[in-house]
């Protein structure tokens, strides 16, 4: 018996059906951002995909301290906090597999990723990202496709049983591995060409092949998209922008290829235009993180600079200097990151577009700084020509009446002018149509 679509199979089909449709992907755990998420969906009208990575949520609890059944019900709350409908919430696993554990044996770097994607699955996770790409301790220095292949159908074998057991509809497939570095590149010089149709023709060969010989017939069917290299990244200063003409061939191969759509990472701080190229290209799920944060951490600054203007240095958050201080004591998130002199890797620790702060929110000193900004300026009226001149696209909707003035309500609303340009690059799709540079984002 067919099982009905699930809500993100319905999106690709009708962006298969000509529809200028899409989806972004949310890869961010803090609760302002997912937050802000949640308000440009309810806007846009758009399912809300949040993904966790491999790193980030773990059976062990990963960066986050949370395993994916913590994470899943740490989000849904939120989403009830916010009165987010929850069957417009998605949640997705992102690198499942040995990733974690690739300092190990393949042996036990495999048991490793097959826990993680029980633990993924069985937590209602419903679209995995199977990435088996990267060698383990004991393989070649370079693995061939057919053991990649051969590793993800194993572990899709592994979702199929622990979703049915646990009572959830049967998860969506990403495969293919030819992505930036998570978090963008050291340098642009490191970054890649898109892909070409020939690797992405043996990828998928390769793929299935491994899936139909482990008679996964019907998880195969449920492969939605290809993560591949469309040409854009970006690296702590640089933006490699999206070429349509140079990802051509590209898109003219997934075309062909009935029911699939290729998943692009590393489509933070793309221009909105090439956003809705993407999207009509088939490119037609797009990842954003770090831009996200890199929002979050810019509103938090202009947060700190209006309070420095009202708030005595005795009371004030010193929430800038605070998180330098903590980033300096755990330097393990940053260092390798972030090369050069001492100047050079201050002004990286905090305006780095890889945004390698965003590790540091959670920390406790960091976390009370935070409260303590917020507390300041909520306990005092900001005046206006403070919020123009430290958050001119927040005072336009202030004065409009469309925004309140509270501190979390003005950084929600920084962070939703970057969301929403994935959210109408995914719905409102204008590609065919010259768009304004000039325009607001929000």
């Amino acid at each position: 018996m067919n099982q009905a679509l699930s809500p993100v199979q319905q999106v690709v089909k009708a962006h298969r059906r000509g529809e200028p449709a899409g989806l972004y992907s949310v890869c961010c755990s803090h609760p302002i951002v997912l937050a802000a998420a949640m308000r440009v969906a309810q806007r846009y009208d758009t399912l809300l995909l949040v993904e966790a990575t491999s790193n980030q949520v773990d059976q062990f609890g990963g960066y986050t301290g949370m395993n994916p059944e913590q994470f899943r019900g740490y989000v849904q709350q939120l989403a009830r906090e916010r009165g987010f409908p929850l069957n417009r919430l998605v949640l997705g696993g992102d690198h499942l597999g040995p990733n974690t554990w690739q300092h190990r044996d393949a042996a036990t770097a495999m048991a490793n990723a097959e826990a993680l994607i029980v633990a993924y699955a069985s937590a209602g996770f419903h679209k995995i990202h199977l990435d088996c790409s990267m060698r383990c301790a004991d393989d070649p220095l370079t693995l061939d496709d057919e053991t990649v292949a051969a590793r993800s159908a194993r572990l899709a074998a592994i979702a199929e049983t622990a979703a049915a057991a646990a009572g959830h509809a049967p998860p969506v497939y990403v495969i293919g591995t030819e992505v930036p570095v998570p978090g963008g590149e050291s340098a642009l010089a490191d970054a890649g060409s898109p892909t070409s149709p020939q690797a992405a023709q043996r990828t998928l060969a390769v793929h299935s092949r491994a899936f139909l010989d482990a008679g996964l017939h019907g998880a195969w069917r449920r492969v939605i998209a290809m993560v591949v290299q469309p040409g854009v990244d970006f690296d702590h200063s640089h933006i490699q922008h999206y070429d349509a003409e140079q990802a051509a061939a590209l898109s003219d191969f997934v075309a062909g290829q009935p029911g699939l759509v290729f998943e692009a990472h590393s489509t933070d701080y793309q221009r909105e235009a090439s956003l809705h190229e993407m999207v009509r290209d088939h490119f037609a799920i797009l990842k954003v993180g770090p831009a996200a944060t890199f929002a979050l951490r810019e509103g938090l600054l202009a947060l700190c600079q209006i309070e420095d203007q009202l708030i005595s240095s005795e009371r004030s958050s010193r929430l800038m200097q605070v998180l330098d201080e903590t980033m300096l004591a755990k330097p393990e998130h940053w260092r390798k990151h972030y090369p050069g002199s001492v100047d050079e890797q201050r002004v990286m620790r905090r305006y780095g577009l890889s945004d390698r702060c965003r590790y540091y929110w959670g920390e406790p000193a960091v976390a009370a700084a935070v409260d303590q900004l917020f507390g300041n300026l909520d306990a005092i009226e900001i005046p206006l020509p403070l919020l123009s001149q430290h958050l001119p696209e927040q005072y336009i909707d202030v004065l409009q009446d469309q925004l309140g003035t509270s501190a979390r309500d003005l950084l929600e609303h920084k962070i939703e002018c970057v969301l929403a340009q994935y959210a109408r690059a995914c719905n409102r799709n204008t590609a065919k149509v010259a768009v304004n540079p000039h325009a607001s984002i929000c």
